[in-house]
């Protein structure tokens, strides 16, 4: 399937990259720290939010500024070693122009920017949880990114491998590409599903970029 757009907007975790290790361990000790259990953690959708909104659902208010600190800290010393390139993700974006990409995420951008620089990529437009006011599923982000690239949002393509991501692609209408890096096919709804970014490839066009997916 071929898709002209203006503008790439990628996630970074599950998408780009996985630090699904590091992640595990961070909140694994945040959890600790705090008491909170595995059967609390169940009733969270934790994938593809910010901190701040899954710490919410988690902990009393007066807590969760703290808390959220404490897991940005804990999660920003772990990234040696702890994040590693996803499938497709180098050869896709040395393919692109960099003015034509964004990677747009639910991370703070402290961590966003050692997550990506321990890998070696070095996005010249990022959205992070710092930007916004409402994280995914709520469109903000994508519209944001949208707008600083100057990019009306029905000639983006929105790249993600979580339900929340998605959602927030298509009501910010945006064509949506579901990556199943970490939810399988039938658990995510998107205009084309792929297995990881290998099944992408991209060459600029006059005003954008043509890009092509195979199943």
């Amino acid at each position: 399937m071929k898709i002209q757009a203006e503008a790439l907007l990628f996630d970074n975790d599950g998408t780009l990259v996985s630090s699904m290790e590091s992640v595990y361990r961070c909140w694994t000790r945040l959890a600790q720290e705090y008491g909170i259990t595995a059967e609390e953690f169940a009733r969270v959708e934790l994938h593809g939010r910010p901190a701040v909104e899954i710490i919410a659902d988690l902990l009393p208010a007066d807590r969760v500024a703290e808390a959220v600190a404490r897991i940005e800290e804990l999660e920003v010393s772990d990234v040696a070693g702890g994040v590693v390139l996803l499938p497709g993700t180098r050869e896709l974006l040395e393919s692109l122009p960099p003015e034509r990409w964004a990677v747009v995420t639910s991370a703070g951008r402290r961590l966003a920017e050692a997550r990506l620089a321990e890998v070696g990529i070095h996005p010249k437009m990022l959205i992070a949880a710092d930007d916004i006011t409402r994280g995914k599923p709520d469109p903000e982000p994508f519209l944001l990114a949208a707008r600083k690239l100057g990019v009306d949002p029905a000639r983006c393509v929105v790249f993600e491998d979580a339900p929340a991501g998605l959602t927030a692609g298509r009501a910010a209408g945006m064509t949506t590409v579901a990556l199943t890096t970490t939810h399988q096919a039938d658990e995510l709804s998107a205009d084309v599903v792929v297995e990881d970014l290998s099944a992408v490839s991209a060459q600029a066009i006059a005003g954008g970029v043509e890009i092509a997916t195979r199943d």
